[in-house]
């Protein structure tokens, strides 16, 4: 996408009502342009071979055809332009969306729902959509917030200072994806427990949990109030409820997780800096923070603190991030201890961890890249 044209986009709906609210809300942008519209999966084939567009919004539900599916055509034609899916708020909705997020889809954004005059849906939508078409089109493009290479970032590797007794986990757009990768690579008898903040609406993050249970070997659970926070057991952070830490009342007893719908922080809830900045209260130096790959910079404030507490923090790198918007913060901070592509980040945390769990020696012998 050159930068002295406008973001051509296809539209691919087969509701005429959603596809005229999307062209209102891409009208708003004065550097936003509806390349085409299509009303199926077909016809959005076929006019991708005529339109080139620099992004593609596409519809979950359509007959026939579905947005599924369309958008395994497309990468499997080897278009690589983003693609961010349009669902509606449903189990169905939400359990594609998730589907689509590991099958090469960029992000997604929620149909209004409930809304009491196009206006209102226009707003929603507009305040959802359009900074992630920026961001997703300024990433596409490799401009300023994407280096050339890690080597141009210098990053202070330092030793923990003791081995960690937790692993934390922030992530926005891209994140679905990236996290299957690293939790996939954890091994049954992974000494830690897991806590994770990815930026998705109530129900969404149900049906994340649900899949990455399927492909992971441990077990990853919507998190609920009052659980206890155990070792090997990976908990999720509910869409729209922070995720905090309440320490143990007792000598031997584990920390419990505490949801409340507090104010958002940096636009989001739940947040990455408000799980971060519990877990340093609860376990200090001896937390392992992974920022992964997503839009803005939720989890840089609190990653400061636990970098000052003695706390480590590994951000994936620019080359395998979506958008490296939370990992850049952090890096560009200085207080990421590595700078890691994403296939890379689980062998680390398990080298990191083998000093807590000795029957992993065979992985911290395992190559990581510097």
């Amino acid at each position: 996408m050159a930068h002295d044209r406008h973001t051509r986009i296809l539209i691919v709906d087969d509701s005429a009502v959603m596809r005229s609210l999307l062209r209102a809300v891409l009208a708003g942008d004065p550097s936003l342009e509806v390349a085409g519209t299509a009303s199926d999966g077909e016809s959005a084939l076929d006019a991708l071979e005529c339109i080139h567009p620099d992004l593609v919004l596409l519809d979950v539900e359509m007959p026939n055809m579905d947005g599924l599916e369309t958008l395994r055509m497309i990468r499997a034609r080897a278009y690589g332009m983003p693609i961010v899916m349009v669902s509606a708020v449903t189990l169905r909705g939400a359990r594609v969306t998730i589907e689509a997020l590991a099958s090469g889809a960029s992000d997604y954004v929620a149909k209004p729902a409930n809304q009491t005059d196009r206006q209102s849906a226009l707003q929603t939508l507009a305040q959802d959509l359009l900074p992630k078409i920026q961001a997703l089109t300024v990433a596409a493009t490799g401009s300023s917030s994407r280096p050339g290479s890690r080597a141009e970032v210098p990053v202070p590797v330092q030793l923990p200072r003791s081995a960690p007794s937790v692993l934390a986990i922030g992530a926005s757009t891209g994140g679905p994806a990236a996290l299957e990768v690293v939790l996939s690579a954890l091994p049954t008898n992974f000494p830690l427990p897991v806590l994770i903040v990815q930026h998705m609406p109530e129900l969404f993050t149900g049906m994340l949990a649900e899949r990455l249970t399927q492909r992971c070997r441990l077990c990853v659970r919507e998190a609920t109030e009052g659980t206890p926070v155990l070792p090997g057991n990976v908990y999720l952070a509910r869409g729209n409820w922070h995720m905090t830490l309440l320490a143990a009342t007792r000598d031997g007893a584990p920390p419990t997780l505490h949801l409340h719908q507090g104010p958002m922080e940096n636009h989001c809830r739940p947040a990455v800096d408000v799980l971060f900045r519990s877990v340093a209260a609860v376990y200090g130096p001896a937390t392992l923070a992974v920022i992964l790959t997503g839009m803005g910079s939720d989890g840089l404030a609190a990653s400061r603190l636990l970098c000052a507490q003695g706390g480590t923090v590994i951000a994936q790198d620019q080359a395998s991030s979506v958008i490296w918007g939370m990992p850049g913060a952090v890096v560009q901070a200085g207080i990421a201890r590595r700078v890691l592509p994403l296939p890379a980040i689980a062998p680390e945390i398990l080298r990191l961890t083998s000093k807590a769990a000795s029957d992993l020696q065979e992985v911290r012998e395992s190559p990581v890249p510097l």
